[in-house]
Formats: structure tokens, sequence, C-alpha cells
């Protein structure tokens, strides 16, 4: 798997890289309070080591730019070198990164450096084998994101092969049943849009029945979103839908059946769980500590 920097698949993601850094100052700050107190009292002042970031499980690498940051913000003149980058396949057991500096800034600095590196791999992880099974289909991911750290979830997900549906309720415009209760049925619901935005912003309708799906046809819908429909159901909305709009599928979609969703004709599948289930992937930290002074800025 071809890897990537703090860029994303398809081009920088804006804003990332400084919003990664006030994540990181209060994630730091949250940890070590007044201090790391353990850290005070065992590592001798002055001592110097390195770390191996170890992956403990195969995995897609994402995050290296944020745990390079958190031991930045202990120690300037620390070192990060990583082996791979973000977006490339990890094996068990294989280093993913090194690290070299103050002793204790290390120390400090593996928790959360890692609480961030193992979060966003399991994002990518479970997203690249969503990706692997949908063939041509786009994977898309969702707004069911842990609060406030959306954009390096979503960065994640990219550096796993997916594709990021919208980032918030500014950027895109999506119908869905509160609304259209709201509105008193999808062809108001849509005709308020479009006397609002006219055409500049494309629509998507979420359908949960082939009625709504009519209605969203007919009033001029972009997307239709086919939400939590069988298999059979979503194939009749094919069929009504005849290639006058792309085509979504959200909703009750896992590994074991994303295959057969995927199989028969869709644009896109948005799936919640790459970030509101993904699990943690398994990284350790190794420490050694050097014997004398090392030479060289680390």
């Amino acid at each position: 798997m071809k890897g990537i920097e703090a860029k994303g698949r398809t081009g920088v993601m804006p804003g990332l890289i400084e919003y990664s850094g006030l994540l990181i100052r209060a994630a730091l700050k949250e940890d070590i309070g007044a201090g790391d107190v353990t850290t005070l009292a065992v590592v001798p002042k002055g001592a110097r080591g390195e770390a191996y970031l170890i992956a403990k499980e195969d995995l897609v690498i994402a995050g290296l730019f944020m745990a390079e940051k958190v031991f930045k913000c202990l120690d300037k003149n620390s070192s990060f070198k990583p082996f791979f980058k973000d977006g490339d396949l990890v094996r068990k057991g294989e280093k993913i990164a090194t690290v070299a500096g103050r002793l204790n800034s290390l120390l400090t600095g593996e928790r959360v450096a890692l609480n961030f590196l193992q979060r966003l791999s399991g994002i990518a992880t479970l997203t690249s084998m969503f990706v692997k099974k949908a063939g041509k289909v786009k994977i898309l991911d969702t707004r069911k994101t842990t609060p406030c750290l959306r954009l390096p979830e979503k960065y994640a997900v990219k550096a796993g092969g997916g594709h990021n549906h919208r980032f918030g309720l500014f950027d895109s415009i999506l119908i869905k049943d509160n609304h259209i209760k709201a509105a008193g049925g999808v062809r108001e619901a849509v005709r308020r849009v479009y006397k609002k935005y006219g055409d500049s912003i494309p629509v998507e309708v979420e359908a949960k029945s082939l009625k709504d799906v009519k209605e969203a046809m007919t009033s001029g819908a972009d997307i239709i979103m086919l939400d939590n429909m069988d298999i059979a159901k979503m194939k009749k909305a094919l069929k009504m839908i005849k290639k006058k709009a792309l085509i979504e599928v959200s909703g009750g979609i896992t590994l074991d059946n994303i295959s057969k969703a995927a199989s028969i004709g869709v644009d896109f599948i948005s799936i919640g769980a790459l970030t509101h289930s993904a699990r943690a992937v398994d990284i350790s930290m190794e420490v050694r500590i050097y014997a004398g002074k090392k030479s060289g800025r680390a």
C-alpha cells in the first residue's frame, strides 16, 4: 500500500497540522497536569535515550506526524525518524519509527503519542479492510466522529484508502429524515433548498423507502442515499433511479455484507463504524537508555 504524508490521499487537508497541534497541547496538559511525578522522581536530569515504536499486530499506520509533534512539544531538539509513511501496511513486529532525545520527555510523551497513533491507525486499518472488499465503489466516512477529533480521524480514513464525506454541516447539503419531517415531505424539503441556494451546492437526500426514492428523483436530487435498505430493495431503487442520480448506500454495512452491497452498482457506501467503532491497534514503545553522553543533536 502506497504511503502518504500528512496530506491525505487526495491532497492537503486544510487546517490539519495547525489543529493537530492544538489537540496535542491539550492532550499533554490533560495527562501531565502539574508534572509527571513518577518521571521527575525516577529519571536523572540530563539523561538521554531513544525509543522504538513497534507494531504488535499487522496494521495500516496513520498519525505519525502527530506522534512526532508530541515529542517535539516536550523536547524541541528531539529527533523522530519514521520507517514508514502514513497509509503504509506495517507487519507485526516491525519497527515503525524511532525517537531520540531527553529521556524524561520520551517517557512523559509516550502515552499521548501512542494514544493518537493507535487510534488513528485503528481507523486506517479498519478502513483499508472495507476498501479491499468494496472493489471500485468508494468508501465514505460520516460525521460520527469523536468530538474535536474529526479532522485527524477523517485524515486516518483517507490514509486507509477511504474518502471523506462532508466535514460538517457547513460544506454539503444532506436532507435527512428529520429535515423531511420538518418540511412536510421530500419534495418540499428539496424545493426549499433550491430556493435558498439554487444549484450551487449538490443536494443529497436520505431515502428510507422506495417512495422517498421516487420523490427525491422527481425533485431533482443529485445524490440519493439508500438508508438501511436490504439488497432486494436496493436493487429496486437502482432500477427506479436509472443513473439519473448518484447512489449512496448507508446503514447496516459490515465486512460480511459489503461485497454484496458493492456488487449491485452503487457509487458510494458510507460507514459510520470507520470512526465510531474502530478498535485502537496495538503499538508499543521500547526505550533504550544511553550509557554515556550521546554525541550529535538528539
